[in-house]
């Protein structure tokens, strides 16, 4: 069994002025639109981190859930983190399990090709948990909420590589790394007061909110090529927070030395 950080997703009030922070800091390019979020009532934007996703979503119409995130959390932040499953059976297990726990489901939809899973936030106490399969099965490629394929001419990795892992916060670190580890039948593992699980590819760590933000998916570790541009340019764009963290769109950006 096997499960790709493929695409996290954070939320703001307004699209442009994040896009532009992300991509001058980070060195990425935009490289899909899904039109399809409309229905949700929000616009938004995805661009790729090594093969994996960013997107940022933006509410353009009143009562939406991105709108009501964004109250409850005081602003822009992290929202979803968002697993491809290696194969159907994996993505249809971690569903199930999520049911037994007692959580439920935000949206899925079921298609020739991909299926798609949101487990709702509240539920997963920190972050929507959403876990999709695509019938390619392929981790480095083909994704079909990018749209298939179309996006890979849009890669850069000369100034960040890939995600290395997901922060996620809340009032009770155990409890959420406990709820995680079921539904995605990873174990948790203990490094001093740090808990975290390992993805196929990234760490998810789970730490208490001491933000005054609450629960939520605060931080993203990012493995890079070039930290010095990275620093530059959050220092331009009023990003800097430390030559190990920068802070875009209410998200804690730890800077990891790519291997």
């Amino acid at each position: 069994m096997a499960i790709q950080l493929r695409q996290i997703a954070l939320v703001a009030r307004e699209l442009k002025p994040v896009i532009d922070d992300l991509c001058g800091v980070f060195g990425i390019k935009p490289c899909f639109v899904d039109e399809g979020v409309g229905g949700f009532g929000v616009e938004n934007l995805r661009m790729p981190v090594g093969r994996n996703l960013l997107e940022v979503v933006a509410p353009v119409e009143e009562n939406t859930a991105g709108g009501r995130y964004l109250d409850r959390r005081g602003g822009d932040g992290g929202y979803m983190v968002i697993c491809q499953g290696g194969d159907l059976e994996t993505q249809q297990a971690v569903r199930q399990r999520a049911l037994d726990a007692g959580v439920r489901i935000a949206m899925e939809s079921e298609r020739e090709n991909h299926n798609i899973c949101q487990l709702h936030p509240r539920d997963m106490i920190a972050s929507f948990l959403e876990i999709d399969w695509d019938s390619t099965n392929d981790f480095d490629g083909n994704w079909n909420p990018a749209g298939g394929t179309g996006w890979e001419d849009q890669v850069t990795q000369d100034v960040t590589h890939d995600f290395a892992g997901v922060e996620l916060q809340g009032v009770d670190p155990v409890e959420i790394a406990e709820l995680w580890g079921k539904v995605t039948d990873l174990p948790v593992e203990r490094d001093g007061a740090v808990l975290s699980l390992e993805l196929n590819n990234a760490t998810v760590r789970f730490v208490e909110a001491t933000d005054g933000r609450g629960p939520g998916l605060g931080g993203v570790d990012l493995a890079v090529n070039d930290r010095a541009h990275i620093l530059a340019a959050a220092k331009e764009r009023g990003c800097y927070v430390s030559d190990e963290r920068v802070d875009v769109c209410g998200v804690r950006w730890y800077l990891k030395d790519a291997d």
